[in-house]
Formats: structure tokens, sequence, C-alpha cells
């Protein structure tokens, strides 16, 4: 359960980041709102999977999934620039969580 609790940790650390993006340095009510709230259940649910994962193998999952969630929905969102370095770096993001998931 504690990697769930991860995963959604991670899905609310995409959730904020691109929120904050929207609020234009906290000049948008609603999007400021959005994000203090995205801020709280990310870090809500990343503790809960702390109580089983060790910190530094679950902080660095947690940045990770928020690492490459927030590159994927600028491309997909902002129209962020896609190159085949930027894919490599994402696929190492990846293995690297991948790798700390199966090593503990």
């Amino acid at each position: 359960m504690s990697w769930a609790y991860l995963l959604v940790a991670g899905f609310f650390e995409v959730f904020w980041a691109v929120w904050l993006k929207l609020s234009h340095g906290f000049t948008v009510v609603t999007a400021s709102a959005l994000t203090v709230l995205g801020m709280l259940a990310s870090f809500y649910f990343l503790a809960l999977a702390m109580r089983a994962i060790p910190l530094g193998t679950a902080y660095a999952c947690w940045t990770g999934i928020g690492t490459v969630g927030t590159v994927i929905l600028g491309i997909i969102l902002f129209g962020e620039d896609l190159s085949a370095v930027r894919i490599l770096c994402i696929a190492l993001i990846i293995t690297g969580i991948v790798g700390l998931r199966v090593s503990g």
C-alpha cells in the first residue's frame, strides 16, 4: 500500500506544479489555492508512504515521478520542447525509480 501512496503523492506533485505555473506567481486566486491544496495532498501521501518506504527511496521516487510527470505535461499542455536528449533523461529517471523500487 505504501507504494500506492507514493504514486498518489507523485500525482499530486505533478498536479500542484501545473497549477503553480497557471497561478502566474500566485496572482490567480483559484490556481493558487489549487497549488496549495495539491502541495498539502502530495506531502500527506508522501508522509504515509514513508511509514514503510525508506526516506531516500521515497523522496527520490517522489521527485522522480514529479519530474517525469511535469516534463510530460509541460510538453503536452505548454508546448515545451521535446528532444531526444529530454526523452533520454526521462528514461534514465524512470530507470532509477524502477531500480529503487526493485532493490528495496
